[in-house]
């Protein structure tokens, strides 16, 4: 792949995770924008009326991170292989602490192994962008996330030549890590399009949660609390995987 067609091929991918990504922040453009800040206005206004009555906000909270893994667990197998290729790369970088390999053997295997975890990296990459096109409960992003898959396919295939490459042998050590970094680059591109597609959903399941359940408002638990009081903060974390859950 040329250094051009990766540079596209991110390009793409970026554009992919705003189309993704701006309905769901800022609306469309004119009435339904309108109407989204009429909306969350409506919502101010109403919790502003509550709490001058006198009457206790019912809050809660989400780990959004605990909440992501329901996305992972359903690729659980691909991670595996990622975390097998992690633990090769720790025992090589302790053998050869240890000397019991030369610095030219270290290099090499140290080579095939970082190219061996990006494959499988991005291998769960697409395999959760799999899993979200065939789920009934990713349908509003379907289309988005067919047209990223193909995008990404060029950055799959480079993946595959640059495996190759390493198991015959690196020639050009440079070449090789410029290849390598325009591969990662990509997939770097790929992974937060996930969170993002991810983070949506969280966001729906968080809704639908609160609605079902009358909660006034819902935070997210990093960066935001600091400490809560357990009779009067719930953690919905929970009831939020379960409705993710039927996303897929």
């Amino acid at each position: 792949m040329s250094r051009n067609l990766v540079i596209a091929v991110v390009v793409a991918l970026v554009l992919g995770v705003c189309a993704l990504v701006l309905p769901f922040v800022v609306g469309s453009r004119g009435g339904t924008e309108n109407g989204n800040m009429s909306a969350l206005q409506a919502r101010v206004e109403a919790l502003d009326a509550k709490l001058a009555g006198g009457v206790p906000l019912k809050i809660a909270y989400v780990d959004a991170e605990g909440a992501f893994t329901v996305f992972t667990d359903a690729v659980k197998d691909l991670r595996q292989k990622a975390t097998d290729k992690q633990a090769e790369i720790v025992a090589l970088q302790q053998q050869f602490t240890q000397g019991k390999v030369t610095q030219a053997e270290y290099q090499t295997r140290a080579n095939q192994l970082q190219v061996d975890l990006l494959q499988a990296q991005l291998a769960i990459d697409m395999g959760m962008i799999d899993k979200m096109i065939a789920a009934s409960g990713f349908a509003d992003l379907k289309a988005d996330l067919q047209k990223l898959r193909d995008e990404a396919q060029p950055v799959v295939e480079e993946m595959k030549s640059l495996v190759s490459t390493v198991r015959v042998g690196i020639l050009d050590v440079a070449e090789f890590q410029n290849r390598y970094n325009q591969v990662k680059a990509a997939f770097t591109q790929l992974d937060q399009l996930l969170t993002q597609a991810a983070s949506v959903k969280i966001v729906q399941a968080a809704e639908r949660v609160a609605v079902k359940n009358g909660f006034d408002l819902v935070l997210r638990s990093k960066n935001v609390i600091m400490y809560r009081n357990a009779t009067r903060l719930t953690d919905i974390t929970d009831l939020v995987m379960r409705e993710l859950a039927t996303y897929l």
